[in-house]
């Protein structure tokens, strides 16, 4: 029986496009392995995003202090029979030594704003853009869709439901993480609970009511077997009944010294069968159970449930945010700035892109709103009261500061998309939704001088 094809630390170099370690090989068969910085940065916002929230920095750190070539690697690439053996040799003695800085997680982030810059030897900075790019435009994506999720839920809990239809099991650990950083308040995913500390929820499946005579066995069933933590599925058969069943289940959980946590309802008229719960578990004398929605939702129904009256304490999504289904990618790009022999610029048609090593600077009003982002380049003096964004993470292949917590990510995450134009927490983005990012005027002068001088040269060969 062969491996399951996981991703490993033993193997996870190989996560890596073929065209990297063939340009890789013709670099170091030229001579071609001078120190070189690249920049990860997204050129355009998805359809109905007004901001991005950065997520994937621990993953990729991790990647780069750890990813090495071993005998099994170098053995499945010299049987492709593509690369020299200095290149082999090469890679059995490979690290990564160069420097990062980076947005730290849990940042807003905009278009053109660099979130990651790698400054290496040219084949080290290189190799590593697959799984640089692999894990920034998954991270961004869920934690970007959860966090417009959390918004239209107007401060009531968000639960992440999603590994079940999320696409394959180490993106559902991702929008686990990224979901949790980005304000849900905790996951089904009983992994990620173990490995990242995030609050672990779950209430009862209709297969569990149907597994007993009548819906009110089952229901006294798991409160019998979990007291403590009881949220009881009631839309099997009636939702209605379902309701009444509860405060059966209710009033004896109270006798026993318990509280009924929940409810949940999965399906129907949501608006009108919140309500009808809440008034039958209220006229009971149960306004302390909790009302949870779940069924299909995204932050589009979420809105309209709560414009119309629906009645939740709490929301289970699942589908909508664990594939962003309808934003389900991020268009991020690496793309090398400058090298030995001086500053770079892409000049294609619609992906121009920004030479030399940058900082973003991020400005606030007085009530502690953003009001724009300046990118300048890095040396260049830093404009008054603006807020340098990039933060040296990694120098000569080790860590300079420990990376923060995930409770200190999402604070900052909250903080962060708090501090954000109420014009950009809206849900619907509209032609107004544009956050004001400038670039220097140095910035500007320099890209088109770079711009100049390469077309110039290309012209003469």
């Amino acid at each position: 029986m062969t491996d399951a094809g996981w991703v490993t630390s033993d193997n996870m170099a190989l996560l890596v496009d073929l065209y990297e370690l063939t340009m890789a090989d013709s670099y170091l068969r030229h001579g071609l392995n001078q120190r070189a910085t690249f920049d990860l940065f997204v050129r355009h916002l998805p359809r109905n995003r007004a901001f991005l929230l950065n997520v994937g920095l621990e993953q990729v750190v991790y990647y780069l202090l750890h990813m090495r070539f071993t005998d099994d690697a170098i053995a499945y690439l010299r049987s492709l029979r593509r690369f020299s053996d200095a290149f082999l040799a090469y890679l059995r003695d490979f690290r990564f030594r160069g420097d990062v800085w980076a947005m730290p997680e849990g940042t807003v982030f905009f278009p053109n704003e660099p979130v990651l810059r790698i400054t290496a030897p040219r084949i080290e900075a290189q190799i590593v853009e697959t799984f640089l790019l692999n894990t920034y435009n998954a991270g961004v994506m869920y934690a970007s869709k959860a966090a417009r999720v959390v918004l239209a839920a107007q401060g009531r809990g968000v639960a992440d439901f999603s590994p079940r239809r999320d696409h394959g099991t180490d993106a559902a650990m991702k929008v686990a993480r990224a979901a949790y950083i980005a304000g849900c308040v905790g996951t089904s995913n009983v992994l990620a609970g173990k490995v990242y500390g995030i609050p672990v929820i779950g209430t009862m499946a209709h297969s569990y009511v149907m597994s007993f005579p009548t819906e009110l066995d089952a229901f006294r069933a798991y409160a019998a077997d979990f007291p403590d933590n009881a949220v009881l599925l009631i839309d099997t058969y009636d939702t209605l009944q379902g309701a009444r069943h509860a405060v059966v289940v209710a009033r004896e959980l109270q006798e026993r010294g318990y509280q009924l946590r929940g409810v949940r309802l999965d399906s129907g008229d949501l608006v009108r069968l919140s309500r009808e719960v809440r008034r039958i578990l209220d006229e009971a004398g149960f306004p302390e159970v909790q009302i949870f929605l779940s069924g299909d939702l995204n932050e589009y129904r979420i809105r309209d449930l709560l414009a119309a009256g629906a009645v939740a304490d709490a929301f289970g999504v699942g589908t909508q945010l664990g594939t962003s289904a309808d934003a389900p990618y991020i268009n991020g790009v690496y793309k090398i700035v400058e090298d030995e022999l001086g500053l770079k610029v892409k000049l294609s048609t619609g992906k121009v892109s920004l030479p030399g090593r940058k900082q973003v600077y991020r400005f606030y009003d007085g009530q502690g709103r953003m009001t724009h982002d300046i990118i300048a380049l890095h040396d260049e003096p830093a404009p008054p009261g603006g807020e340098p964004l990039l933060q040296e993470v990694i120098r000569d292949g080790e860590p300079v500061v420990p990376l923060p917590s995930l409770a200190e990510i999402r604070q900052r995450a909250q903080e962060q998309i708090a501090a954000l134009p109420e014009h950009l927490r809206s849900i619907d983005v509209g032609p107004d939704a544009v956050y004001d990012v400038r670039i220097s005027r140095q910035l500007q002068a320099t890209q088109a001088q770079v711009a100049s001088q390469a077309l110039a040269l290309e012209h003469q060969v």
